[in-house]
């Protein structure tokens, strides 16, 4: 299977893993806030115990993910200053990075990462953005950019925008709130998924997405 897989969600909870996994969902993040030291080990381990198969992303807690033995990570750009990627690449961690602009883009290119993430694609109103919605045309030039390196979009994506976001360039789609706030979790992510095997025909030059 790729890494990231096509549908990715990010959650805050080990409850949230635990249930996604059971689904059958591959990769899964962790991005929960404020968390001590000893806090962010002990849900990190909790959460690893409850994906299973399943990858689990730790965001942003980097030594902590090190100490309870996770093996991918995903930093935004503030984590990235402050993080020792040289220990994080001894300890075998795969590494996901943010990126908004150009800027951006270049520094993370700069530590060879795992995948690159865009966004937000879409308006969000999950947190404050310093950035706009980077859009579809966005995705297409970042993928240029990167070439071969796996390219996540994130921000605003639904299941039913999905298709156009994949067409664009995008080889993973990160998502939040289109499963943690749907009435139905459970069934959406089942969506996703048969979304996810689902063949994918790109849009022609000129095509409206």
């Amino acid at each position: 299977m790729p890494y990231p897989d096509r549908f990715y969600p990010v959650v805050d909870s080990v409850a949230w893993v635990r249930r996604l996994a059971g689904l059958g969902v591959g990769t899964i993040q962790l991005r929960a806030k404020d968390l001590t030291h000893a806090q962010a080990v002990a849900m990190i381990r909790e959460a690893l115990a409850a994906a299973g198969n399943a990858k689990l992303v730790v965001n942003d807690y980097w030594q902590a993910a090190i100490d309870a033995g996770a093996q991918h990570l995903h930093l935004g750009q503030e984590d990235l200053v402050e993080a020792d990627i040289d220990a994080v690449r001894k300890a075998g961690l795969t590494l996901g990075l943010s990126t908004h602009d150009e800027a951006e883009l270049d520094v993370a290119m700069c530590h060879d990462p795992d995948y690159i993430a865009l966004g937000p694609i879409y308006p969000t109103t999950l947190k404050a953005m310093r950035f706009g919605p980077q859009g579809l045309e966005r995705i297409a030039q970042w993928k240029q950019s990167i070439g071969l390196t796996p390219l996540v979009a994130i921000g605003g994506i639904t299941l039913e925008r999905a298709p156009g976001v994949y067409a664009a360039g995008a080889d993973s789609i990160a998502v939040v709130s289109d499963v943690t706030q749907n009435t139905d979790p459970d069934a959406r992510v089942r969506a996703w998924l048969a979304l996810e095997i689902s063949p994918f025909v790109p849009a022609q030059a000129g095509t409206q997405l």
